[in-house]
């Protein structure tokens, strides 16, 4: 079964708590806390794999999750880090996020191309920190401890596009299954009625020291930039292929189809789903020339084709990229003029990949880039205000802090404030206009508000300050 579209819930593992404890030795006079950390939970990671390629495995299982961190126990005994996820996915996968209450595909989060690439999807929960991180100059037994964090949940959209270098494309029955046969090892279903491909199919074609992978896409029709039929289904594999054979019908099938007016219909369909790919590199390949009156039906596209190049060059400056496309005439079912359409697709092929390369030198890592965004989506934060005295604050790394803080314990809930304090939270909140006694309102908890400000800057004399790593964290 070819799958190349699924919609997966994936859940990272939560964070452990942290411990609060002390030590109990005898003959150890008033010892100090020793409650070791809780472990981070899992990330849940994608992985291209070069040896899958569908989806399937995402067809009926929709929910992953990573494995928690567990928590930490006394005698500064931290707890171990929940074991990541890794769910493979085939190379071509395009990987965003999606919101399932309007359906809408949401931000790219990586393109996985290459064998073993990754991209982190959800991030574990960090572990809380025990009660020995938190001991200052003015602080010296702290009676409390950070919980673990909530580990990321969301929905994503995968999406396989296929990986091939060329693309067999046209109307339905012009015999593309049939070219691909003859071209490679691939054996598609080939029959003489409209639509017998449903699916894409891939083979690998080799002449002389190169090779490349043809795709042959299932047959186009009218409307199919607009999803009539299944176009939107196929018109995407097309868009990684570097070279599009456009394949027509010289015996015009058996509903008498022109070669000239296919041809024009599968070029305005390719250019209202994408200008861009309107414009790839092409390859004319007229089909079937083993049946009556075929050579002048070759002769006509051959004398279209000129004609169109001939039009769009005058008075162009940018002439070169309106040159005439290269026609091949060929017979699938007796092979005739396959040899020199197979070497002409291969060296177009391999010079497209080098001129590819110049332009990739540098590689992106999806990785790096995600994770950076992600960085600064967790540091940003809003204030906004309510009216009556009543602001609300949003931002991953507040309500992360909030999230981790013990609110029966008021060491802990002290400790918050002056963090948010040296995030600048409180200078926020105080130029939106919050004055003490007003209410913060933080991921469905409230408390009273009170400036530390001294002249519209933060006192940072507290030594309770010198120990907190809120930049290393955040």
């Amino acid at each position: 079964m070819f799958i190349d579209q699924v919609h997966i819930n994936v859940k990272a593992g939560d964070g452990g708590a942290g411990c609060m404890s002390f030590r109990r030795e005898a003959h150890v006079p008033r010892g100090g806390p020793d409650g070791g950390d809780g472990g981070h939970g899992g990330n849940v990671i994608l992985e291209a794999d070069g040896s899958l390629s569908s989806l399937i495995d995402y067809r009926f299982k929709h929910h992953f999750k990573a494995k928690r961190g567990i928590h930490g126990k006394g005698s500064r005994m931290h707890g171990a880090d929940g074991d990541d996820l890794i769910l493979k996915v085939p190379l071509g996968t395009l990987v965003s996020e999606y919101d399932e209450e309007t359906k809408q595909r949401g931000e790219t989060l990586a393109d996985l191309t290459h064998d073993g690439e990754r991209v982190i999807v959800a991030k574990g929960g960090q572990g809380g920190k025990g009660n020995i991180h938190f001991v200052t100059s003015t602080r010296r037994a702290p009676a409390f401890a950070e919980l673990g964090e909530p580990a990321e949940e969301c929905m994503l959209e995968l999406e396989m596009k296929l990986m091939a270098d060329a693309a067999l494309v046209g109307m339905p029955s012009v015999g593309k299954s049939s070219l691909i046969a003859r071209m490679s090892a691939a054996r598609p279903k080939i029959a003489d009625y409209p639509f017998t491909t449903l699916v894409p199919n891939l083979g690998m074609v080799r002449s002389g020291d190169y090779s490349f992978v043809v795709a042959d896409i299932p047959g186009l029709i009218e409307g199919a930039a607009e999803g009539k039929g299944l176009g939107h289904e196929f018109l995407r594999h097309i868009e990684r292929t570097a070279l599009i054979l456009h394949v027509l019908d010289a015996s015009g099938s058996y509903e008498g189809r022109d070669p000239i007016e296919d041809y024009e219909q599968i070029r305005t369909e390719l250019i209202r789903y994408s200008e861009e790919l309107a414009k790839r590199p092409q390859i004319v390949v007229v089909n079937k020339i083993d049946m009556p009156e075929a050579s002048l039906q070759i002769e006509r596209v051959k004398a279209h084709l000129r004609a169109e190049a001939l039009e769009k060059v005058n008075g162009n400056e940018f002439a070169e990229e309106f040159k005439e496309p290269q026609v091949f005439a060929v017979s699938a079912v007796t092979g005739e003029g396959m040899d020199a359409l197979i070497a002409a697709t291969a060296q177009q092929v391999h010079e497209l990949r080098a001129a590819a390369r110049e332009l990739q030198e540098s590689n992106v890592q999806y990785e790096k880039v995600w994770e950076h965004k992600r960085q600064e989506r967790d540091r940003s934060f809003t204030v906004t205000n309510l009216g009556g005295g009543v602001f609300q604050v949003e931002g991953k790394a507040v309500e992360r802090m909030v999230i981790q803080t013990e609110w029966d314990n008021e060491e802990a809930i002290a400790y918050l404030q002056r963090r948010l304090e040296r995030m600048g939270v409180e200078k926020e909140l105080v130029v939106a206009g919050a004055r003490t006694g007003d209410e913060i309102r933080i991921t469905g908890r409230s408390f009273a508000f009170e400036s530390a400000l001294v002249d519209g800057e933060p006192d940072f004399n507290d030594d309770d300050f010198l120990n907190d790593d809120f930049d290393n964290e955040a």
